[in-house]
């Protein structure tokens, strides 16, 4: 098992932060820190995938909350999924003709780096004020992999690198895709902390199936909540301490829904505010047995 960075002190995280996939929604994690932080409770350490590994980047960076909220407008926005790569429509028609490369994508992902290079510039996951820890899946083997030190714009980019619709990165010898396919929700990440706070989403099965792409979506939703779900029980019966915030969100928000951010954030302040008694009375009760290493890639 690799030891943790060496930048980083060899001390058990106190408060863990770990949040999943849901789009725009995410952006409760920037809010959800900041309650935790004004109530003395700062998290120590962050772990995300795909969006939650971008909106915990912002807080493992320590940005202000009104820059990430801003900021997130460019970093999550529709126009992100619209950068088409035509030659791919053609490949999928033709593979044996124009090549079906491994890293095959409908969408081209340079806006993707040059908005993540924007905002966080060329900093390494070791150097940032919080300790974070970022969830991707090896493509090879399918094994869930975390990185806790590297570039961190690659790191993003891996994590939020969703198959089939942006390309895959290669890092260290690895073609890495979103961390969502093999742990959407990376508590095991975490295992290593007192108490862990998550921000999970579970997906919205399709009401009705009626052609291809809801049916792709109704079997890929069904994967992702039952393996959530399978982690989050799994972390229990380890005897993890966890609270689970749920957003009180009164409608549907979608992935890409950049008008909903603020609602989100809302959303985000009012779970946290909840739960600060459920976390200090965990906090206070006696500490585990020392917990098992966590296997990290870097």
């Amino acid at each position: 098992m690799t030891p943790p960075p060496p930048t980083r002190p060899a001390t058990r995280p106190r408060v863990a932060l770990v949040l999943g996939s849901g789009g725009v929604r995410s952006v409760a994690a920037v809010a959800i820190a900041d309650v935790l932080t004004r109530a003395g409770l700062r998290p120590d350490l962050v772990v995300g995938c795909s969006s939650g590994a971008l909106f915990g980047a912002t807080i493992a960076a320590q940005m202000p909350a009104e820059e990430a909220l801003a900021r997130a407008r460019t970093l999550w926005s529709p126009e992100l999924t619209g950068q088409r790569r035509w030659r791919a429509y053609a490949q999928l028609v033709a593979p044996r003709l124009l090549g079906f490369p491994r890293d095959f994508a409908l969408r081209d992902d340079r806006l993707i780096a040059r908005r993540l290079a924007q905002a966080f510039g060329e900093r390494r996951i070791e150097q940032l004020p919080l300790a974070l820890r970022v969830a991707v899946t090896d493509a090879a083997s399918g094994a869930s992999t975390v990185l806790a030190e590297g570039p961190l714009v690659d790191a993003l980019r891996a994590s939020m690198a969703v198959p089939f619709l942006f390309p895959s990165v290669e890092l260290g010898g690895r073609r890495l895709v979103d961390g969502v396919i093999s742990d959407p929700l990376p508590i095991g990440a975490a295992a290593d902390a007192q108490l862990i706070v998550t921000l999970g989403f579970r997906g919205s099965m399709p009401r009705r199936v009626d052609r291809a792409s809801r049916l792709l979506a109704q079997v890929s939703t069904a994967l992702t909540n039952n393996l959530q779900q399978a982690r989050l029980e799994a972390a229990h019966a380890a005897g993890q301490r966890i609270v689970a915030l749920e957003l009180p969100l009164a409608r549907h928000v979608g992935l890409w829904e950049t008008a909903a951010l603020p609602e989100c954030y809302e959303a985000g302040l009012q779970a946290a505010r909840r739960a600060l008694p459920q976390i200090h009375a965990q906090l206070a009760r006696s500490p585990h047995a020392e917990p098992p290493p966590i296997r990290t890639r870097h």
